[in-house]
Parts: structure tokens; C-alpha cells; sequence
């Protein structure tokens, strides 16, 4: 059951009164079933309890606002300052790093689809080159979008092809390069070497972390682990569509200062949207109001 069916169990029945500490134990118990980890659980809480300090029972529909209000906080505090279409920098460098299956690479496609929708132009860098198959998906998506993708073959220097990518779009003044790079293992000692190289050599403007929301606590250690190893800059969380429980992107919003940039909301090219808290709220709340 999902966390929107839960909180929609839960708030059956608005007009009535609940014990603040029996609303509580209810709650808390829905958000760790949901993925939501046990710090952002008892932060949550904490602040909800600090709201009803002289209250020893509450209305339902009075929780259920409440609790919107903690949630959406900490969602907003995750919004970026930067809005990536209007950096004035030419081009602007963004360097992806997440572990095989986080969506990565079709990331890159759709926020290549997004910018070129907004009039940008873009090259890629097809800097995974550990699995043929990661090439030939980033060459298949940037001739269905019209897009340059500048590859060579499977196991060449990483770092290079992202350089020519770089040179490439100096020379054409291009908007953006999107650097893609391999997602082993995010434990593998020779891929944060092979990380830290294509940083130096790109000197990106920005590095971005894509996580999967189906990942539920296993997302945040990944996320914590390339923090540790390879700054990033920001977040773009993936299938919050097929996310059963619902609850990882506050873990994620919560217990990272880096914001979320982006959302993966579908199956289609043009299912990357802007970071929209509200959006979010909407979607888990949307029956139990």
C-alpha cells in the first residue's frame, strides 16, 4: 500500500477527534512503512508535536493540514537557488554520476529533450564507455532528439571523450554539455578514480546525482557514499511513478543540503519536470483530503 492509500486510511473520518500521542504512533508507523528513513521520521514528528505542545487531542482535519505544512517544508527547503536555463554561462558543463539503474542516461535524454524545447542547444558526452550498451542508448536517444552525442568505442578514455564534447561545443557555441559517466558499483575504487578524472579534465559547472525513488533507504547510502567520494551538486530523483511507497523523496529532501533539480514522473521523453514541491504534496495527498 502506498504512502497516499495510507494517509487516505488514515484521515478517513476528518470531523473526528484523535489523541495527539495516538495519531502519533499512527503516523509514525505509515511514514517508515512508506521508506521514509527513521531521521526524517522523527524530525517530522518532533516538529508536529512542537506545533500541538498544549493539545492532548486534535481533529483529524486539522493533523492532516498540519502535517501537509511539515512535509511541504521540508520539500521546499530542497528547491534549487539556481535556474540552470538563465546561468548566463556558455557553455554550461553538467557532469551526471549515479550507480547502473537510477535512471542516468535516460535522464540525460530528457533533459536533453527539455532544454532543446526551450531553445537551447546541446551536445552529449557519451562518457560511459564500461558498457557498449550505455553508448548505443545515449546515440539511439540523440538521433531521435537531433542531438550530437560524441562517443568513441567501449572502453576508450572517458575523460577525453568528455573533453571533446567540451571542445565541440566551444567551437559551436553551444548552451550545454551533459556529460554521461559509468554507474558501477558506487563502492568500486576504480570508478570514483575514473569520477574524480573526468571532474578534473571537465571542470563541470555542475554534477548531478540521479537516485531512484523505488531505492528507499538503499537511494540515501548511495547518495551519501558519492557525496563522501565526488562532490555534487544537485539531485534529480527518478521514478516517482513507479514508486510503490512513496515516502524516499522526503529522506532525500531532509537529510541532503544539495537541492533537487528534477523529477522523473513517467515512461516518456518529455516525463522530466522541473522540482515542484507542490506537486508532490498534491500527489500524496490528493485522497485524503
Amino acid at each position: 500500500m502506498s504512502l497516499k492509500e495510507k494517509l487516505g486510511n488514515l484521515f478517513k473520518g476528518s470531523k473526528e477527534e484523535i489523541e495527539i500521542s495516538k495519531f502519533r504512533d499512527e503516523y509514525f508507523e505509515i511514514l517508515l512503512e512508506s521508506d521514509v528513513s527513521l531521521e526524517t521520521v522523527e524530525y517530522i514528528l518532533g516538529k508536529f508535536e512542537n506545533k500541538h505542545l498544549k493539545q492532548k487531542r486534535i481533529m483529524r482535519s486539522e493533523a492532516i493540514e498540519s502535517l501537509k505544512e511539515i512535509l511541504l517544508e521540508i520539500l521546499e527547503r530542497a528547491k534549487p537557488e539556481t535556474d540552470i536555463l538563465g546561468t548566463g554561462k556558455k557553455p554550461l558543463i553538467i557532469m551526471f554520476l549515479g550507480i547502473n539503474g537510477t535512471g542516468k542516461t535516460t535522464t540525460i535524454a530528457r533533459l536533453s529533450y527539455f532544454l532543446k524545447n526551450n531553445g537551447k542547444t546541446v551536445v552529449v558526452a557519451a562518457s560511459d564507455t564500461f558498457r557498449a550498451g550505455a553508448i548505443e542508448q545515449i546515440k539511439y536517444h540523440g538521433d531521435e532528439l537531433g542531438i550530437r552525442v560524441i562517443a568513441q568505442t567501449m572502453g576508450s578514455d572517458p575523460s577525453a571523450i568528455a573533453f571533446d564534447a567540451i571542445e565541440h561545443a566551444r567551437a559551436r557555441n553551444l548552451d550545454f554539455v551533459l556529460i554521461d559517466t559509468a554507474g558501477r558499483m558506487q563502492t568500486n575504487k576504480n570508478l570514483m578514480d575514473e569520477m574524480r578524472k573526468i571532474k578534473r579534465v571537465s571542470k563541470p559547472d555542475m554534477t548531478f546525482l540521479t537516485v531512484d525513488a523505488m531505492a528507499a533507504s538503499d537511494a540515501i547510502e548511495q547518495a551519501a557514499t558519492f557525496l563522501k567520494d565526488i562532490k555534487f551538486d544537485g539531485i534529480v530523483v527518478n521514478k516517482l511513478d513507479t514508486d510503490a511507497r512513496g515516502g524516499a523523496i522526503f529522506s532525500i529532501a531532509h537529510m541532503f543540503k544539495e537541492p533537487i533539480y528534477f523529477l522523473g514522473i513517467g515512461q516518456k521523453m518529455g516525463d522530466l519536470m522541473l522540482y515542484d514541491p507542490q506537486f508532490i504534496i498534491n500527489k500524496i495527498f490528493g485522497e485524503a483530503q
